[in-house]
């Protein structure tokens, strides 16, 4: 029993210690042993080929005579911002190919400009929303530069949307139309594409809808821990399947390629863009390198045939904005597990969904967090208890385990003999211990994850200097408080017969909490309030069973 307390207690301390230098690699700008290193910088648009991101047209589907997609450019013709402004958002489109390139959100703080707002898509990493026709050789696509129609570019008092609408010249036959209607109090923009043909013959043309950006993750990245920035896309078949950069630019990406559903999404911590169409119909996905640093995730669609004169209109979801579980998930079937909990999401998501009743119940997140995690003691007290037991029972033998050691240090198989016999005396599980806290530790895992992922948690506050619950605590209160409750449930557990054990049990402590200092005090909140639980009850039950503290 020693030697298995003994390898847990190692393999604890090694995994700190590695987590520890693992954070400390990322801080000094170093690659992380268990995060994808970041995809290379992407070189200035001017040096990539103008139709380096135009995918290809679905396989087996008709198209018009001659290639699928027009020569590279050497130069790209000027073209004109139009910038709309409603109550959450500030968006750039830009008049080639009608693409959204900036998207800035007006109710969430930037993190390292307070004075500033977050922008998702963000010219600073090329990221654009870009859509276009392929299929029909020259067909207008993200690269032609179309007319701006005139019309109204803020949200005025009394309106419910802004539209702004954009038309190529007329190329191979075809005129494509794109029209945006920003809503009020809405993240998700109606996005109409509307093609008829011009010329003499019949043609099919396919529909492109993408996300394009560099490979480095955005702004407020913590060194001591890593969160997912890629793309992902979903289908009722494969459900939701996130794609690293490093996988892309490697040709390994697996996902689902064809499938009569789905979406494409470009996500980072707590925001993400999504391209969503909910109506079924065949669609082809890809996610690829399109070179110099930069990464695309879209789908490819079939349009209607369509005789000279016709036309066909198609209309689209564009979302960019935060990752509001319960908001996202009533836009398209899975959209809400772009925020991400990883292998806990079983656990996760009904954790969430009790921390968000709790919310509207107390109206403050801190004690939302903090009425969360007594819920959850109570919900393991006898678990707990049972394991609080039997440390007090150990706690209450330790004496006589520390003289029979002394007096059997040169009989090691005796000593364990008389060890055994104790235990067996007192009704002594050396391990008993561990089981329960085993048991519950998933779910204090998903809490983790909740708490890490919840963009509710950005800039809320709790009492005084705790103004941010996703930020560290600016004067560390928070985490020295839960260095001094972790020792002091050290000092309330027994003693490990074992001095190297001993030593390590007062040492794992002070590890684990450089890591704390730097994590969101939110996290720090719950570990702390659970810690200080915790040694409530065990105090308890060491009162009770007559054991000294």
């Amino acid at each position: 029993m020693t030697d298995l307390r003994r390898t847990v207690l190692w393999v604890v301390f090694t995994m700190s210690l590695v987590l520890l230098w693992d954070g400390w690699q990322k801080h000094n700008g170093h690659p992380s042993l268990f995060s994808p290193a970041p995809a290379r910088p992407a070189a200035s648009a001017a040096s990539a080929p103008a139709s380096a991101t135009l995918p290809n047209a679905m396989a087996g589907a008709p198209a018009a005579p001659g290639a699928a997609t027009p020569p590279p450019a050497t130069t790209l013709p000027a073209s004109q911002s139009v910038t709309i402004s409603t109550d959450l958002v500030k968006a750039t489109l830009d008049s080639r190919g009608g693409s959204l390139v900036r998207v800035e959100l007006l109710k969430h703080k930037d993190e390292t400009d307070p004075s500033g707002h977050v922008v998702v898509i963000n010219p600073s990493h090329q990221y654009r929303a870009e859509t276009g026709l392929v299929g029909v050789a020259g067909a207008p696509n993200h690269l032609s530069v179309m007319s701006v129609a005139e019309g109204p570019r803020e949200l005025k008092d009394g309106s419910d949307s802004v539209v702004v609408r954009f038309e190529s010249p007329e190329s191979a036959g075809l005129k494509l139309a794109k029209t945006y209607t920003f809503k009020r109090g809405s993240y998700a923009v109606d996005v109409k594409h509307e093609v008829l043909n011009t010329g003499t013959a019949a043609v099919t043309p396919q529909l492109y809808k993408q996300l394009v950006r560099d490979g480095q993750p955005g702004p407020g990245q913590s060194s001591f821990y890593s969160t997912f920035t890629g793309p992902a896309i979903y289908t009722d078949k494969a459900k939701f399947q996130k794609v690293d950069f490093k996988d892309i630019e490697k040709g390994k990406a697996q996902f689902e390629k064809q499938a009569s559903d789905g979406w494409v999404a470009m996500v980072q911590h707590y925001f993400v863009s999504a391209w969503l169409h909910n109506e079924a119909g065949a669609r082809e996905f890809y996610a690829k390198s399109v070179g110099n640093g930069l990464y695309s995730v879209g789908t490819v669609s079939t349009l209607a045939a369509l005789a000279p004169g016709a036309s066909t209109a198609v209309s689209d979801l564009l979302y960019v904005g935060p990752q509001e579980e319960k908001k996202l998930a009533a836009l398209a079937p899975g959209l809400e597990l772009v925020k991400d909990y990883g292998w806990f999401t079983v656990l996760s998501k009904p954790l969430f969904w009790l921390l968000d009743q709790l919310h509207g119940l107390l109206g403050n997140w801190g004690w939302a967090i903090i009425a969360l995690v007594v819920l959850l003691k109570a919900a393991f007290y006898w678990l707990n208890a049972s394991a609080y037991r039997s440390m007090a029972k150990m706690k209450a033998v330790n004496p006589r385990i520390m003289e029979l050691r002394e007096r059997l240090k040169d009989k090691p198989q005796q000593m364990q003999q008389e060890m055994m016999r104790i235990y067996r005396e007192e009704k002594v599980n050396p391990i008993g211990s561990c089981l329960p806290i085993f048991l519950q530790m998933p779910f204090f895992i998903a809490l983790y994850w909740v708490l890490l992922s919840s963009v509710e948690m950005r800039h809320a506050p709790w009492i005084g200097w705790i103004t941010d619950l996703s930020a560290k605590d600016p004067f560390f209160v928070l985490p020295l408080l839960m260095t001094a409750t972790s020792l002091l449930q050290v000092w309330l557990n027994p003693t490990p017969p074992d001095p190297v054990q001993a030593k390590m049990m007062w040492i794992m402590p002070l590890a684990f909490s450089v890591m704390f200092f730097f994590f969101p005090s939110g996290l720090v909140l719950y570990w702390l309030v659970n810690n200080i639980l915790s040694i409530a009850q065990q105090w308890a039950i060491n009162k009770q069973l007559g054991v000294q503290n």
